[in-house]
């Protein structure tokens, strides 16, 4: 290194080097005063080149490296080197090269630590203020879990965990594992960049090296999950750094928070791994909170449904009942045909509706929230299904034991046809009533017993006819 020689031309003194502190320390932005920092040293000096090596001062790995000016690309180029330190911490490492003969100075090198020593303090002073917007960012993102969790706003309360969680972290995807009944962790909900579908039921097999702390709620953090050892799914090799967070509240152990990013991105840093395992604990106790508020809410649909169908049964059906026993006893008393007609469709009418109300009755005794296992469950969650686009529920009508004689192969062919049914049916013009009736006391022409489906709408057909009647039937 030459001493106190300096070239003409290059910038010199008190004032360039003034210059640069106050470039660097005006930013509290982090990338911007890593970018000062270097330009400024380059300046300063009269580097061809300059790079900043940012690393981790948690772990000591490289996080980014920030450059200017053209790289030599000459044998051995003469070089000037700095660190930077942060609070005494190496943050990273300033190095210059390129400079033309005769070379740095013992005054370059000067310079070089007074500027390496006030970019410590803007360098400090730009990652408090990126660490306090980055803590902002999780805890507000946590707030907004627990407020859709809690208000009912979230479809799927684990995949709105796994979607704000990948948005906070920058991470190429977000999922929630769950363990499974083999002692293995199941991906049972998933966000991506891309394709989040084909991450969902991927399984960390049993025996595998991070299950063990998963199960046990402990965090693990992953360098490379494409290389890691530990990494045994399929799907590894597509995510390079990683973060694995237990949902843990009240010492249940819902599953597993994982945050992987891409093979090339940066790595996670000890504040992202606080900050991210924080809001784990919290988007698991929204969870468990959110659980048990739906579990009220269950108990008291249920408690609701059952009054009304207990108000059904007890008063309407009953009424209905003796209504129509009031008629037929009518019926047989009449001498005038017409009136004993009438009060035979008044009568059938009655029949009607009270086969209708005790559809709606073990419609409410069924759970809301979940599907119908039952063929009558099935049927009238098809109709459900259609009052949605028609304005209107269908009505429907079960003749005979239809859960204890129609198999499961003709119960899947018998809600098929009645889907296309009511596809067709919602399709006409000037529609105001479907009947749906299933029978399952019919007969094929042969005598075999049978479970006949009829759909009848009084909508307009294409040639203008109205009203139509859809005939299905199938050996039970």
């Amino acid at each position: 290194m030459t001493t106190n020689t300096r070239e003409p031309g290059v910038p010199s003194g008190l004032s360039v080097l003034l210059e640069a502190v106050l470039s660097v320390g005006t930013e509290l932005e982090l990338r911007s005063v890593l970018q000062h920092l270097v330009d400024s040293a380059v300046a300063l000096t009269g580097a061809a080149h300059g790079v900043l090596d940012v690393v981790d001062p948690g772990h000591g790995s490289l996080l980014e490296s920030v450059s200017t000016g053209t790289q030599d690309t000459g044998p051995s180029p003469a070089v000037l080197a700095v660190p930077i330190h942060v609070q005494e911490t190496v943050f990273g490492r300033l190095r210059l090269t390129g400079k033309a003969a005769p070379g740095f100075t013992d005054d370059d090198l000067d310079l070089l630590r007074v500027l390496a020593t006030q970019a410590g303090i803007a360098v400090g002073n730009a990652r408090l203020y990126e660490t306090a917007r980055q803590r902002e960012r999780w805890i507000e993102g946590a707030a907004a879990v627990t407020t859709a969790l809690l208000t009912g706003r979230a479809e799927d309360a684990l995949t709105t965990v796994a979607e704000r969680a990948r948005l906070l972290a920058d991470a190429a995807a977000g999922v929630v594992l769950q363990p499974t009944e083999a002692g293995g962790m199941e991906i049972v909900a998933a966000s991506a960049v891309d394709d989040a579908h084909s991450l969902l039921g991927t399984t960390i097999r049993p025996g595998s090296a991070v299950l063990a702390q998963l199960l046990t709620g402990e965090p693990v953090f992953i360098d490379d999950s494409a290389n890691d050892p530990r990494m045994t799914t399929d799907v590894r090799v597509r995510f390079g750094p990683s973060m694995m967070l237990p949902l843990q509240a009240a010492g249940k152990l819902i599953g597993t928070l994982a945050l992987p990013r891409r093979r090339d991105a940066r790595p996670y840093t000890s504040v992202d791994h606080l900050l991210a395992t924080q809001f784990a604990s919290q988007a698991a106790l929204a969870l468990v909170l959110a659980d048990a508020q739906a579990g009220r809410e269950r108990l008291a649909v249920f408690e609701d449904r059952d009054r009304i169908a207990r108000d059904l049964h007890d008063l309407v059906v009953q009424r209905l009942f003796a209504t129509g026993m009031m008629l037929e006893s009518a019926q047989r008393r009449a001498r005038v045909e017409d009136v004993r007609d009438t009060i035979g469709r008044a009568v059938d009418e009655l029949e009607s509706t009270i086969q209708e109300v005790r559809t709606t009755i073990f419609a409410l005794q069924q759970p809301p929230a979940d599907a119908p296992t039952t063929f009558r469950g099935k049927v009238l969650r098809e109709t459900a299904g259609a009052a949605a686009i028609l304005g209107f529920a269908p009505s429907a009508q079960f003749t005979g034991a239809v859960e204890a004689t129609v198999g499961e192969p003709v119960q899947a062919q018998l809600l098929a046809a009645l889907r296309r049914a009511l596809a067709t049916a919602s399709r006409r013009t000037a529609i105001s009533r479907i009947e749906v009736a299933v029978d399952a006391t019919a007969t094929l022409p042969d005598g075999r017993p049978a479970v006949r489906l009829t759909v009848t709408d009084d909508g307009r057909r294409e040639d203008g006819a109205e009203g139509t009647t859809v005939t299905w039937q199938s050996p039970r």
